[in-house]
């Protein structure tokens, strides 16, 4: 593999908490651990960290690979390392796996110290602001008092607005690409028959699945093979599938036949090998709950009021699922506080799934903004 501007191997790090995190729902949980990694150098100031937020499936491997898996690279390893946009030889940059996850944090798969067993079904549903309150105490405990950003796609967007209302003078800018300030209906409906699928399969057990030693695969990858059409765009699937037919005629069956089915069922059972059913369905409804409006009598202008960052607000053409219209919306309330605030529409043809992508003018526009970020601070 090519590693002239890799950051090389990483390693993941655990951070155990015991004080009590009480969630939106009132439910607490008593002590928990994030899985962390780091990038970079955190300079003498301590004020050149960036927060990466993960998206529905995302986790800590962000950048980099493994020593003893080399071919595990980062989610966002084309956005992150020596002379890339997030520049880690000017940045410390911290990616972590969100309570609820299955990659290392506590989660409905880690063990409930009071009883031994899996958490399962009654580890507490989670809130994007729960997710920011336990980023605060990972920062903590790391010595960053501010943030010089947080930032992230989809749902890690929604973390890094969440970090400028909950901690306004913990982070100094904001990067939300491919993001809402809530979702739609649509997307509610999206996220409600992908959880049915998981909730009706039979090897559920009402998400104590763990003791039956059994796994919700037929649910799990039916989930992800609906959220997938979502992600992409209808050109992407045009131009990568089309109807092509596997066998070049039709069998009359149905069984898979067309290049799209079969494209699906992959992704879908590979999805389903490595990820915890449990916790698709906590990410969905993290999701569906994020709405800074709400508490606000539905005013989003009101709702942004205490907001005290810089913003950079991106969104991408054919993304259907955050679309273009729904970042402006966030841009006029961001607008409406006298915020400075900088918004590009990016063409792509990738749909929601560009934020993940090296695309030439957003790489460029990333890179523009966060060079600005670092001539604020010296060493």
């Amino acid at each position: 593999m090519n590693t002239s501007n890799s950051i090389g191997i990483v390693s993941a790090q655990r951070a155990h908490f015991d004080t009590p995190l009480t969630f939106q729902s009132g439910a607490v949980l008593p002590r928990y651990d994030l899985v962390y990694e780091t990038y970079g150098t955190l300079n003498a100031g301590k004020s050149n960290a960036i927060l990466v937020c993960h998206a529905l499936s995302g986790h800590h491997h962000v950048a980099g690979y493994y020593a003893d898996d080399p071919k595990n690279v980062g989610w966002w390893d084309n956005m992150i390392g020596p002379g890339k946009p997030i520049d880690t030889r000017k940045f410390f940059v911290v990616g972590l796996n969100n309570l609820g996850g299955c990659h290392g944090s506590t989660g409905p798969s880690s063990p409930d110290p009071e009883t031994g067993k899996p958490y399962g079904a009654s580890f507490p549903v989670v809130t994007v602001e729960d997710w920011v309150e336990s980023q605060a105490r990972l920062a903590d405990m790391l010595g960053i008092r501010q943030f010089a950003a947080v930032t992230g796609g989809s749902l890690g967007a929604m973390q890094a607005l969440q970090w400028s209302l909950s901690f306004p003078d913990r982070v100094r800018h904001v990067l939300a690409i491919a993001t809402a300030p809530r979702l739609t209906a649509e997307n509610i409906a999206f996220n409600d028959v992908a959880r049915n699928a998981i909730l009706t399969d039979p090897d559920f057990h009402g998400g104590n699945y763990y003791e039956h030693s059994a796994v919700p695969v037929r649910g799990l990858r039916l989930a992800r093979m609906l959220g997938h059409i979502t992600y992409l765009s209808d050109d992407v699937m045009a131009d990568k599938f089309g109807r092509e037919l596997l066998s070049g005629k039709p069998n009359y069956g149905y069984g898979i036949e067309f290049e799209i089915e079969s494209y699906l069922r992959y992704q879908g059972d590979k999805f389903a090998a490595y990820f915890d059913a449990n916790t698709y369905l906590l990410m969905t409804k993290a999701l569906d709950y994020f709405d800074p409006a709400r508490k606000c009598g539905d005013d989003l202008d009101k709702a942004f009021a205490v907001a005290r960052a810089n913003f950079l607000v991106l969104s991408f053409t054919t993304d259907w699922r955050f679309s273009p219209e729904r970042s402006r919306t966030l841009v006029k309330s961001l607008l409406h506080n006298h915020l400075n605030v900088s918004y590009c529409e990016i063409t792509s043809t990738h749909g929601h799934d560009s934020f993940l992508m090296q695309h030439t003018h957003y790489h460029e526009v990333m890179h523009a903004y966060l060079e600005r970020i670092a001539s604020e601070f010296s060493e």
